[in-house]
């Protein structure tokens, strides 16, 4: 398993923990990778009923695209992945903001 520095340590620490790892008795190994990956970025997606409460949380909205890139890395379209991940990069440094709601100021 490879090891990443943490930024402020001078520890290393495995990216994944070993319990991970696939076994018979989890439920995920029937699963393929893009119905895992499909899975993951519906759990991260932000549901309408949450929109308004979450819409400018950066964490949240890099979570949701970056779920997405990998759902379509994975479907071999690599534009479609590279502007999710754009987006995700966006919410993360900033550079990006949650623009008002179209249904407001009406």
């Amino acid at each position: 398993m490879p090891d990443i520095a943490m930024p402020n340590s001078s520890q290393t620490q495995p990216i994944f923990s070993d319990n991970l790892s696939t076994s018979r008795t989890d439920p995920c190994a029937e699963l393929t990778t893009q119905e895992l990956a499909q899975a993951l970025a519906a759990r991260l997606a932000i549901a309408p009923n949450d929109w308004h409460r979450l819409k400018a949380n950066r964490k949240a909205r890099a979570s949701e695209q970056a779920a997405m890139a990998l759902v379509y890395l994975l479907k071999d379209q690599p534009e479609e992945a590279l502007a999710r991940l754009q987006q995700a990069t966006g919410w993360l440094d900033r550079s990006i903001s949650a623009p008002p709601c179209p249904t407001h100021g009406r």
